[in-house]
């Protein structure tokens, strides 16, 4: 019988590589066409890949942790002669052994709304041809899939009550809290300090063979293998510290901290022998590319950053009655969702703060709508998400919006397109305590806002008597950081006040709007 092999598609996104996070099949598993077989990370999101074939896998050709280029032969499957397949074979591509035959690697546009790929009879399944011609390849990207049923998975109980499948996309979901403050689940990331750890050593350059037939494998959830994977932590031997099995992120900080993790010997976690004090981590993925992007925005747009301390008394007033109104009672409602929308009317008041300094034309592009980028802290890294026309939306609108950028960001499904074509961003320190900040411009954008910790303390405030008073309060602090090739400091400087007007009194809000 034949033996076909599929390659790494092409993201599009201008990506050319991607790395193998995790397998969801073994060496002799059967598989159906669009079933789910791999997850991969590119440098801008998590992305599981289906099989275009059906048949028996006979061998995994690239390791987990492993960055491949597109169209890298990833995985052999054996089909019966004549099997349907939802890719066209491809012609010989180079180092392919004879009688093996490839699949292509795709280029697929992200970009295209699923609302228009709902076009032939093939439109739902992966691998499936559209009227204009684009073959669907990845999850999230291009036409609408069916579902694909996957093998049964053996359930335990996990940390939180719920069940864990092997080898799924479950995020442990950590949140921290600050007594004065009522954080989001959006923030920056940040920067974690590994030590007494040793370096790992490399991956064999041997293809992956499966794993063992009745072997036992160590449970833990995809973020917590991350976590252990840039911690140096080898899970096996966090598992025999821990009385269920099931390794939790609280066990592998513990462990790469040098604390037994549930009553075991500390000596299960000494330092080696060599007694090496650094670890080495790749930079790669969405960390790489927030780097890249990173330097890219601090050596080219002149960063100016100016900050604002406010009475946010009556914000928060005004957070604790939304979260009595029976219109928001299912959604989350946060200073920061108050904060979002009062940017909305500060740059209605301030458009040239929605711009984008254009290079090429010697041009500033003034926007006139809000792609609202909120930084996200991730398992995988920090990314920015935006929320499309936030500028346009009411408040329980934008609520919504937010909480789903949540849901996706914590999940690890943040598609490409979502990151995509911001116009301003807020980055929020407060949730650790932080006051405030000089954050650097996310590229194609001119500004950003940071939003520092809410805390109580006395104030300064006017009676009804018109007497100053001391009194204790409800303070923040706001910071922008904005470019200065098109934002001089009064423009900079009236968006601040402005902002900080709005949050100091919500009703102005409906005095501007």
């Amino acid at each position: 019988m034949p033996v076909k092999q599929f390659r790494l598609p092409d993201p599009g996104e201008g990506l050319t590589e991607a790395e193998i996070v995790t397998w969801r099949v073994a060496k002799g598993d059967t598989v159906k066409v669009n079933d789910i077989v791999v997850e991969v990370e590119t440098a801008k999101s998590l992305v599981e890949l289906p099989v275009p074939f059906a048949g028996t896998v006979t061998e995994l050709l690239v390791n987990e942790g492993e960055t491949v280029e597109v169209g890298t032969p990833i995985i052999s499957v054996e089909t019966a002669a004549g099997a349907p397949t939802t890719v066209e074979d491809a012609p010989d591509q180079g180092a392919i052994e004879p009688g093996i035959e490839g699949s292509p690697a795709p280029k697929v546009d992200p970009t295209v709304t699923r609302a228009t790929e709902v076009e032939s009879i093939e439109e739902g399944k992966i691998g499936g041809t559209t009227s204009t011609g684009r073959t669907a390849v990845l999850v999230g990207y291009g036409v609408k899939q069916t579902e694909a049923k996957r093998r049964p998975r053996k359930a335990a109980a996990t940390d939180e009550g719920e069940p864990a499948r092997m080898r799924t996309r479950s995020a442990h979901h950590h949140e921290d809290h600050h007594p004065h403050h009522n954080p989001d689940e959006f923030v920056p990331a940040p920067t974690a300090a590994v030590g007494d750890r040793t370096e790992r050593a490399p991956r064999s350059a041997e293809p992956v063979t499966g794993r063992t037939p009745g072997a036992a494998r160590v449970l833990a959830k995809p973020p917590v293998r991350k976590l252990a994977k840039d911690l140096g932590v080898d899970l096996e031997e966090v598992a025999a510290s821990v009385e269920d099995g099931i390794i939790t992120r609280s066990a592998v900080e513990a462990y790469a901290a040098g604390a037994p993790t549930n009553g075991a010997a500390a000596a299960s976690a000494e330092r080696p022998a060599d007694g090496r004090l650094e670890e080495r981590i790749p930079v790669k993925g969405v960390r790489k590319m927030t780097a890249q992007a990173m330097v890219q925005s601090a050596f080219t747009a002149p960063h100016v950053t100016e900050w604002v301390t406010v009475d946010v008394t009556r914000t928060m007033d005004l957070v604790e009655n939304l979260k009595r109104d029976k219109e928001f009672r299912d959604v989350k409602v946060t200073a920061l969702l108050v904060l979002a929308k009062a940017l909305c009317l500060a740059i209605a008041r301030n458009p040239g703060m929605n711009a984008a300094w254009d290079e090429a034309a010697q041009e500033i592009v003034v926007k006139r709508y809000v792609n609202l980028g909120i930084a996200a802290a991730t398992p995988r890294g920090l990314i920015v998400p935006n929320v499309k026309d936030a500028h346009a939306m009411t408040m329980r609108q934008l609520a919504d919006a937010i909480g789903t950028l949540t849901a996706t960001a914590r999940e690890g499904r943040t598609q490409p397109a979502d990151m995509s074509g911001g116009t301003i961003t807020i980055t929020n320190v407060g949730v650790f305590g932080v006051d405030s900040g000089t954050p650097i411009i996310n590229p194609g954008e001119s500004a950003i806002v940071c939003f520092g910790a809410i805390r109580k303390q006395p104030w300064v405030v006017t009676n009804g008597a018109g007497e100053d008073e001391l009194a204790i309060r409800h303070v923040t602090q706001l910071a922008v950081s904005f470019d200065h090739r098109l934002i001089d400091g009064e423009l900079g400087s009236r968006f601040l006040a402005d902002l900080a007007a709005i949050l100091e009194d919500p009703a102005r809000g409906l005095v501007w709007g």
